[in-house]
Parts: C-alpha cells; structure tokens; sequence
C-alpha cells in the first residue's frame, strides 16, 4: 500500500500499486460501495479489518479490470509521498548492524560500542517519497547512502516485552529508508555528543517507501537482504540477520516511556557496507546526477537521484 498525489495535486491518496498501474483505493472503495478510510493513518488505525477491506478491493480490481477502470491510474502519472505522510513519530536505532559498526568505529564515528538499543528521531520535515528528487547542498561535501529496513507500527503500543509472544505482531509491515547522511557533520555532532542528528535531518535526506509491504507477504524478516546500488552499480548486499536488536528488543526499548500509535515507525539501522566504511569512500560518496536504488530484495525497491542545489 502506498500514498501518493496525482499532478492534478488534488491531495493525498492511498493506493495499491498492481503492475504499471496504481489501484486508487478509495475510488475503489466507492465502486464497491465499501467502507474506506481517506489516509494512509486512518487505514492503519482500522486495523486488521481495515487492511482486508483493502486487500478485498485489490483482489476484485484483479478479478474484474473493466468494472474498476475509473480507479486505476498509470503509475508514470503519479508522484509518490512518504507511504504516511502524517505520521507522528520517526524512531531510527542506531549502531544496529555488526559490519556497520566496524566501520563507524574505524573513522572515529562512535566512541564506544552500544550495550543497548540506542536511538534519534527522524523529523517528518526531511521525509520525501519513491523517485524524489533530492538537493546535495553545496556546504555537504561527503553526502552517504543508508539503507534501511522500516517497521510500521500497526496497533497503540505501551509498555511492551520483548520476550511477549506476540511483540511481532504490533508490526503492520515494513518499507525502506535512505536514510542520506552528512558525514562530516556526522563527525562534528559525535565529537560534541550531539544527539540530535543534524548531519540526518536536512530537507529531502529521508527517501522512504515506495509502498507499505504487509507482514503476511513477509516470511522472515530477519531474512531479507538489503541492496544499495549507484547509477546501476552494487554497492551493498547485507542480509537482516546480521542486525544486533530485533523488531521486540526495539519495540520493548521505545515504548518503555511513549506510547506508540497506527502509523508509527522504527528504522533499523543501517547495514554495513556504506561509503564511508571503504577505502575509496572519497570515490562513492554521492554527487549531483546520481541515482540511488535501496531495496529489500525480490520485494520492493525505493529511487533516489541527487541533484544540484
């Protein structure tokens, strides 16, 4: 599932993406006089009802094209959003992944390793969707690519155990976050003991998406792979499993003090293999005319391309 506009701009709506075409799940909803949220939040808060209404919807535009005609639309029409453009909070783990680690240590961007789960907030100022455009500010000189693995909170969260049998079952689904980095500012923030990731919020530096992948198309997520490429080029293939806290560990860490809502998301941290952690970083570091392609492999994959300001 996904959120998107169309160039009419006639505002935010939720989708299904089938093939080369977007199923508009509200039109949808009204040509099968069922009952359908307007936003992406909304949908979520609904519930398992609410994603089987919507599963209903795909299955029957599947079954009878002519009949839901007026809900599709060409998918090159639309311009994707962040798949909840309105969501509350952003939490990002940080130092999650062994290989990432090693690197991070290496350039003198951790000072010690985590002996729990630790954590920033990605502003939804910074969040742009699939195939956006984003700015390299002149002042970022070593501009680097993240990643990551996304879970999407699907039901109010307070006070959960890591160790309760159901703690995975508060996940709806997963997308993936570039979670774009100023590395130099990166390091200035480290040595000051900034926890507040400037070096991570600028406008455009949070492409997520394309779309929502439910859990039930999921068989293992601590099994996936995650793949970086530049202009076409393998820059990264790092499997989930390598992640040092798990979806519980990071739900029970978070909602010790908060209380987590439909919508909602965690960033899992990003993988080893990124620019920094290679000899020839100065060489991979992204510049103006790049295309970036992050994807959980075989399921779904997230566009970016730098641009000049």
């Amino acid at each position: 599932m996904l959120t998107y506009t169309t160039r009419g701009n006639d505002g935010a709506r939720i989708g299904a993406r089938l093939g080369e075409r977007v199923l508009d799940l509200r039109r949808a909803a009204e040509i099968a006089r069922a009952d359908l949220p307007a936003t992406m939040k909304e949908l979520l808060r609904r519930g398992p009802p609410g994603l089987e209404t919507a599963r209903m919807l795909v299955r029957s535009a599947e079954a009878d094209a002519r009949k839901f005609a007026a809900a599709f639309q060409a998918e090159r029409e639309i311009r994707y959003l962040p798949p909840v453009p309105d969501l509350d909070k952003f939490l990002c783990v940080g130092k999650n992944y062994r290989a990432h680690l090693e690197e991070l240590k290496k350039h003198d961007l951790i000072k010690e390793m985590p002996e729990e789960v630790t954590g920033f907030v990605k502003l939804n100022s910074c969040l742009v969707g699939h195939d956006a455009r984003v700015v390299k500010p002149d002042v970022v000189e070593r501009l680097d690519y993240e990643p990551e693995l996304v879970f999407v909170v699907g039901k109010r969260a307070s006070r959960v155990k890591a160790d309760d049998e159901d703690a995975l079952d508060f996940a709806m689904g997963v997308t993936i976050l570039n979670d774009l980095t100023d590395r130099d500012m990166q390091k200035r923030e480290v040595a000051s003991g900034s926890r507040f990731w400037t070096s991570k919020n600028a406008p455009g530096f949070g492409p997520i998406g394309p779309e929502i992948v439910t859990m039930d198309e999921i068989p293992d997520p601590y099994d996936l792979w995650m793949v970086c490429t530049v202009n076409g080029e393998e820059r990264m293939r790092v499997n989930t499993r390598d992640q040092i806290w798990k979806f519980p560990q990071i739900l029970e860490h978070f909602s010790r003090t908060m209380v987590l809502e439909p919508g909602d998301m965690f960033s899992t941290g990003a993988p080893g293999g990124v620019a920094v952690g290679k000899p020839n970083a100065e060489a991979l570091y992204l510049q103006p005319g790049d295309v970036v392609e992050c994807s959980i492999e075989g399921i779904t994959t997230l566009r970016t391309t730098i641009i000049a300001p």
